[in-house]
């Protein structure tokens, strides 16, 4: 059987990777090519914000939804179109272009994804790559925007009855302003291809 060949790569856009609701702000500047499909992007998201691909997701673009068929969201009344089979260049993305990425319905963490600018590929550069980014991605399960505002606002108090629960919860320690470009883009080089 033949190699399936790449498809070619014509654009690279710049997105940011905003996390709704939570202040300060926590987000993440990626650059993928328009080769990219969704359920790749779900990845760069996952692998930039510092998720674990727990939960289930969706995308939102232009009122269709867009997920994995195998998590039947399309029992929700909704039709729910195959990430794997759309193509950022199929989604005619331009600066100042919004859309929501759905992460853990329970927590009900969204991300407004907007399109920053539209390049060419530049010669040796490995695409995806995170260009950019601030905090520290919440943690899984925490409750979603309230839970994570008590969950900081514990571990920021020694005196809290919940603090030394929350810390050893959280694996012993949280840094809300902690974020690894250099880790990230070493994730991203291991998982997306």
């Amino acid at each position: 059987m033949p190699k399936r060949q790449a498809p070619p790569v014509n654009k690279i856009y710049q997105l940011k990777i905003t996390l709704r609701d939570v202040r300060p702000p926590v987000w993440r500047r990626v650059l993928v090519t328009d080769a990219t499909t969704l359920h790749q992007l779900h990845w760069i998201v996952q692998v930039a914000m510092g998720w674990t691909n727990s939960h289930l997701h969706q995308f939102i673009i232009d009122g269709d939804y867009y997920s994995q068929k195998d998590f039947e969201l399309d029992d929700w009344n909704q039709e729910v179109k195959n990430e794997n089979r759309v193509r950022l260049s199929a989604l005619s993305l331009a600066p100042k272009r919004k859309f929501t990425y759905e992460y853990d319905f329970g927590d009900g963490w969204e991300h407004e994804i907007l399109v920053e600018k539209v390049a060419v590929p530049e010669e040796g550069v490995h695409y995806p790559q995170c260009v950019a980014g601030k905090r520290a991605c919440p943690p899984e399960d925490c409750g979603g925007t309230w839970g994570y505002e008590h969950f900081l606002e514990v571990i920021k108090d020694e005196n809290d009855p919940e603090h030394e629960e929350m810390l050893e919860w959280a694996g012993g320690a949280f840094d809300p302003e902690a974020f690894d470009l250099e880790e990230v883009n070493q994730e991203l080089k291991r998982i997306v291809r």
